[in-house]
């Protein structure tokens, strides 16, 4: 059997119906379509939200309230109220000197309504400690920060981030200025470097003003909601960690590891685990998105099987010329191999569009996202399609080749 002449055959009965053929085909590029993308977006995605993580400093280390189990997030991180971690146990350890621990900071977390003049916005404020530019490695480009006999005096200084700055104050300088949080008045004594959205905190809309002063005064709470702090190098990180276990189970008066009521982490452990979840969920809806595939083919094998009774007289024809089963099975599957391979094309053409939709759409929205269409993922799209078309064009082939050429040729 010459297989140029039956992909030709083929070409043939997909244009003689296009809109059935399109239909038939439409399974198949809508699932090719949504694997590509979801292997794109999904790899993207979690490349940004890695890169966020990473951007935090793979030498900074995170104190948070709560015992997290079995490797997994404290309760902390899902918005359970949990008040086991104080601003003392942060000054604590600072007092402990211990050598690889270089800076340390608390933090606090509330949103409220500020207001200058006439001006009001909704924020994020930030209770901080003194050492917040240097565990973030943050800059102030006007003015300046506030000092730590500022913070322990609980005095109400604000310092603002580059575009909430903006915002209220426009060319305007606002040192000096005076705006209020929670009816009490800061004074604002700088403004941050502009530094950039991220995925989960963006800086430059934030205040930040004395972790005490953002207890007492705007939370009414005695319990920071994180410490933070950066170790010397990567190296001394783990034993940095438990050092600071021991020293939190001790002041904490605990006795047992399992009973402990906070979580030490390094960001490089927060990317091992998420890197683990993300992988997992993006492969997740690769197999859902796969599904659609599966409902195409559904929909090639009914349309083949159509397609056989159609030509029950061609068939019968053909063998009564001496065409054997197998060349009978042949043509069908290589014409149900040319639908999915054109689908497979088109969905490929189409999954590209869309992720380079999506990554400009995220871009223009401000995030750094990376357009990511793997190569593999294209190879695998077509290769399924293919696969998909010829297990589902095999019942129809078979079915067509077993046809008695006698009865085919007197059926009507």
């Amino acid at each position: 059997m010459n297989v140029f002449e039956a992909a030709f055959n083929s070409w043939k009965m997909i244009t003689r119906n296009k809109m059935r053929s399109f239909l038939t085909m439409l399974g198949i590029i809508i699932g090719v379509t949504a694997v590509i993308v979801v292997m794109s977006v999904g790899t993207s995605a979690q490349n940004l939200i890695l890169n966020e993580v990473k951007s935090m400093g793979s030498n900074m280390v995170s104190i948070v309230p709560g015992k997290a189990e079995e490797g997994g997030p404290p309760s902390s991180v899902f918005g359970v109220v949990i008040t086991t971690l104080k601003y003392e146990d942060g000054e604590a350890l600072l007092e402990r000197n211990y050598p690889s621990i270089v800076a340390l900071s608390s933090y606090v977390k509330g949103n409220d309504r500020v207001v200058w003049e006439d001006k009001k916005a909704d924020i994020n404020f930030y209770g901080v400690s003194s050492s917040y530019i240097d565990v973030e490695d943050s800059e102030v480009e006007k003015g300046r920060f506030f000092t730590k006999e500022e913070e322990e005096a609980q005095a109400r200084l604000a310092v603002l981030g580059s575009k909430i700055a903006e915002d209220l104050f426009g060319d305007r300088n606002p040192l000096g200025e005076k705006i209020k949080i929670k009816k009490s008045n800061f004074t604002i004594i700088g403004v941050m470097k502009e530094k950039g959205g991220g995925l989960t905190q963006n800086q430059d809309q934030e205040i930040m003003v004395p972790v005490r002063t953002a207890q007492s005064v705007l939370l009414g709470i005695d319990y920071v909601s994180m410490v933070r702090f950066k170790v010397d190098s990567i190296e001394n990180i783990d034993k940095s960690i438990g050092y600071v276990e021991d020293f939190l189970r001790e002041r904490h008066d605990i006795d047992d590891p399992k009973d402990d009521d906070f979580t030490v982490r390094s960001v490089q452990e927060a990317l091992d685990a998420l890197s683990m979840v993300t992988t997992a969920i993006r492969f997740f809806l690769v197999a859902v998105s796969a599904i659609s595939l599966i409902v195409g083919g559904f929909g090639i094998m009914n349309i083949m099987l159509a397609t056989v009774e159609e030509r029950v007289n061609e068939i019968g024809l053909r063998k009564a010329v001496g065409a054997k089963n197998i060349h009978i099975t042949m043509q069908f599957l290589i014409e149900t191999a040319a639908i999915t391979f054109i689908s497979g094309i088109i969905g490929i053409i189409l999954g590209v569009l869309v992720s380079v939709t999506i990554a400009s759409i995220a871009g223009f929205m401000g995030y750094k996202w990376d357009l990511i269409i793997s190569f593999p993922s294209i190879i695998v799209a077509s290769f399924v399609s293919i696969v998909v078309g010829l297990v589902f064009g095999l019942v129809p082939a078979r079915k067509a080749s077993r046809l008695n050429p006698i009865e085919a040729l007197r059926y009507e």
